[in-house]
């Protein structure tokens, strides 16, 4: 039971952008500003997606791996946006999910979240 509860906070996130991607069109219509707000977006929803898999992967593994699956996420995430109507995949925005991955790595490693990670740890 303990797996199920430490995978399944990631494959909701993972779902839940998933299901944000086959969106048509996200534009809020607020030009310039809505494009920062979405990368911004994009590199905060990564930078968690790397520290719930981090706690989801356990000792052995992070945090390498879960840069790694997170990555690898947003990579398949920009290839499905390809299929979406009025939607394109990128690797410009590959780039920056990745650099979310990159500060919340740092974040962790450099002790920024070391409470909240010590009470996610504990759930």
């Amino acid at each position: 039971m303990a797996l199920i509860g430490r995978l399944a906070p990631p494959l909701a996130l993972m779902g839940l952008i998933f299901f944000l991607s086959a969106q048509e069109d996200l534009s809020s219509g607020l030009g310039t500003a809505d494009l920062i707000l979405r990368k911004l977006a994009h590199m905060t929803e990564y930078g968690l997606l790397f520290l719930l898999w981090l706690r989801a992967l356990g000792r052995p593994w992070r945090p390498g791996a879960a840069a790694l699956v997170t990555v690898l996420y947003a990579a398949s995430d920009e290839w499905h946006q390809s299929f979406v109507t009025g939607r394109h995949g990128t690797p410009v925005d590959v780039l920056i999910d990745a650099t979310g991955v990159l500060l919340a790595w740092l974040a962790w490693r450099g002790g920024l979240l070391a409470a909240v990670w010590r009470r996610v740890r504990r759930a």
